[in-house]
């Protein structure tokens, strides 16, 4: 049994270009962006229902090539979202690649802009 009650509140995602990113996670993704306090370099705060995702304009120390396919594969964030097949569908009109989930669930992994690994679950 564990001391403490442990909840996520946000995972930070290192990106490139925080205007171009916010297409992917705003407009894309439909993700509302919320306030951020003054800090000493660009980035976003998105909402993600009771969570957060914190976008920080930063040099990256990762490679972004060379990353596997498949984002199961790596480090990713996973998330539920209510219908798989909408939001399979918007990632394909926005010409977003993805995979499926090889466990059989109904969820995909894609990646945003910068190889951000992304896991969206179907909410059972």
């Amino acid at each position: 049994m564990s001391k403490h009650n442990f909840t996520i509140h946000h995972a930070s995602l290192i990106v490139s270009d925080t205007d171009r990113s916010l297409r992917f996670y705003r407009d894309i993704l439909g993700m509302k962006q919320i306030e951020r306090p003054p800090l000493p370099f660009p980035g976003a705060w998105l909402e993600v229902g009771l969570q957060q995702i914190h976008l920080l304009e930063l040099d990256n120390p990762d490679p972004i090539t060379g990353r596997p396919t498949h984002g199961g594969r790596d480090r990713h964030v996973a998330m539920y979202i209510d219908s798989f097949d909408v939001l399979r569908e918007d990632l394909l009109q926005a010409g977003v690649e993805h995979t499926l989930s090889i466990s059989g669930r109904k969820a995909l992994f894609c990646r945003d802009f910068d190889g951000n690994a992304l896991e969206f679950i179907e909410r059972p």
